[in-house]
This record gives structure tokens, C-alpha cells and sequence, in this order.
């Protein structure tokens, strides 16, 4: 349901306001890369107007991505140790044999069990 809202709401006007700026912006222009002699047609690209709007929204939807991606290395190396900490107790925790109940007098059960408060409801 939202994923159909999301689709209706926002894509769907983007996509017009795509269509109608491609449409408006069919004419052809130079973008030269010799700012000394922007005449050198070596390093001169003569396409329609929209189709350099759109590498420059595509080139800066990754350089952003990638600028989070970078952002964010610290908390996924960390959320990585956490994953491999909580997998060793884990695996600890199953090694450890199954403990004794109270009732069998085991000083490690009477003590786990006072300790704790019962749940209410």
C-alpha cells in the first residue's frame, strides 16, 4: 500500500516533470572541455540539452551515494564487530552445558533465580 502511494505520489509528477524538461530541452549545445579553446572540436560534445541534465543528476546521485557509503564505513565496521561479538557469545553460550535448576542445589541456579524479579502483567 505505501510502496503504491510512494509510486502515485511521487514518481509519477517526477516523471512528467522529466518528460516535459527532456521535451523543452531538445536543441543541441556544445560542451567543450578546453576552456583555452572551446572551439577544439577533439574536446567538444555536441548533444541535446537534457541529455546533459541528466548525467549531471546521475553523476551527482552517485557522488552522493558514494559520499554516504564513506560516511557511514565507521557504523557498519562497528555493527560488523557487534555481529561477530554476539556470534561468539552465541557460540559460547552453547558450549556451556545446560546449568543445574535451583531445586538441585546448584549456587549458580539459587543465586540467578532470587536475582531476578518476575515478570508481571
Amino acid at each position: 500500500m505505501f510502496n503504491r502511494f510512494v509510486l502515485i505520489v511521487i514518481f509519477v509528477p517526477l516523471a512528467i516533470i522529466l518528460i516535459a524538461l527532456a521535451v523543452a530541452n531538445r536543441e543541441l549545445v556544445a560542451f567543450t572541455l578546453d576552456p583555452f579553446n572551446p572551439g577544439n572540436p577533439k574536446l567538444t560534445l555536441t548533444l541535446p540539452l537534457f541529455i546533459f541534465l541528466f548525467l549531471a543528476l546521475a553523476i551527482g546521485m552517485i557522488v552522493g551515494s558514494l559520499a554516504t557509503w564513506v560516511k557511514q564505513g565507521r557504523y557498519r565496521k562497528l555493527a560488523r564487530q557487534r555481529g561477530i561479538e554476539a556470534e561468539n557469545l552465541r557460540q559460547a553460550v552453547s558450549r556451556v552445558p545446560a546449568a543445574k535448576g535451583p531445586d538441585q542445589g546448584s549456587a549458580q541456579g539459587s543465586t540467578q533465580g532470587a536475582a531476578l524479579p518476575k515478570p508481571t502483567t
